[in-house]
């Protein structure tokens, strides 16, 4: 009997240090991702604004020295130095208070949305603005604004209704048939083509200039959608709650995925929006600070930490171009993009 016990113990020693040993090896293959290296530089310059809003867009006008800069509250803030420094611009919009949600200028042509419905005009370069009316049974709310040309834009609401002028605003003409729904975000590509977000993050919808309806598509496993946009290639990437990203690997039926990835595990509950600085260059923006970079498409990923103690969450990171992008944040934190020169 002794012997055996003795055999048993000896068994049950050897499969606990099997089963430490598997443990230790997959611990050891799976914290590459468990916490990202640190990027080497800091592209990043970190700017205060004179405000506690939320920003929401950005855009130049002419030269790309007179910026402009939009969020809740009313906040409307103005630069004349490509960027570096924010002033408080007011505007005599009576009591309501709006939360600016879109800005876009084609040369010193710009258009301005917001909610509730407003849309601003100018033609300046934004030293005055004119309110153009809008419709009050316009179907949802101003979300999204692009200038297309001499006295045209794009106006894309909330629920999916897209309308175009060609006369400064004064005529517009629908789109899109049928609505998709509230959406939680919706991007458009420079080629005229959208995609957007249902409210719950449960299904998405794509448009392209000619259909008369939004097309939905179902999501690709059961976490929910957080945001898509637009490869530099015209493709589609997906971030999905818990972190997950995944790249769309055609441009027809939008219903082919390459496998999620989850850059970083201890940071994956917060990631919000993504954005291309070049065809491989991706920024991905979150809570928390959190702000990660893939210089390679997706295939590995690093983590800016000298931004991870700004207070505040990174909403949204936009790029006018590779030497020229914006993270903006809530409580009025904005980072201008500098180039590589920063040491961590």
């Amino acid at each position: 009997m002794s012997f055996l016990i003795t055999a048993f113990t000896a068994v049950k020693g050897t499969l606990r240090k099997g089963v430490m040993l598997a443990l230790v090896a997959v611990l050891t293959t799976s914290c590459s991702n468990i916490f990202l290296p640190g990027t080497e530089t800091n592209p990043w310059d970190v700017i205060a604004l004179p405000t506690e809003a939320s920003i929401s867009d950005v855009a130049f006008a002419g030269d790309g020295e007179h910026g402009w800069l939009v969020g809740s509250r009313t906040t409307l803030l103005e630069s004349t130095d490509a960027g570096k420094t924010w002033d408080t611009r007011i505007l005599e919009l009576g009591d309501q208070n709006y939360t600016f949600t879109s800005i876009d200028f084609e040369g010193d042509e710009g258009w301005l949305v917001g909610q509730p419905n407003i849309m601003l005009h100018t033609t300046n370069g934004g030293t005055s603005w004119s309110n153009i009316p809008l419709d009050p049974k316009l179907p949802g709310q101003p979300l999204l604004v692009t200038a297309t040309g001499k006295d045209s834009a794009e106006l894309a609401t909330d629920i999916g209704a897209i309308y175009v002028t060609e006369d400064g605003g004064q005529q517009w003409k629908g789109l899109v048939q049928s609505a998709v729904g509230v959406v939680r975000n919706m991007t458009r590509n420079p080629d005229g083509r959208y995609v957007a977000v249902s409210s719950r993050g449960n299904f998405y919808s794509t448009w392209l200039p000619g259909q008369e309806a939004w097309q939905p598509h179902n999501r690709e496993n059961s976490k929910r959608l957080q945001n898509m946009g637009f490869t530099k290639d015209g493709l589609l990437w997906l971030i999905a709650r818990g972190g997950q990203i995944q790249f769309g690997t055609e441009q027809v039926e939008y219903e082919d995925w390459s496998e999620p990835i989850n850059p970083e595990f201890a940071s994956s509950w917060g990631l919000l929006d993504a954005a291309y600085r070049t065809p491989e260059e991706l920024w991905v923006t979150g809570g928390s600070g959190n702000l990660l970079v893939s210089k390679d498409g997706g295939e590995t990923w690093a983590k800016d930490k000298a931004v991870e103690n700004v207070p505040t969450n990174f909403y949204r990171a936009k790029f006018l171009g590779p030497d020229r992008g914006y993270v903006l944040g809530q409580r009025g934190y904005l980072l201008r993009y500098v180039g590589d020169g920063l040491p961590v």
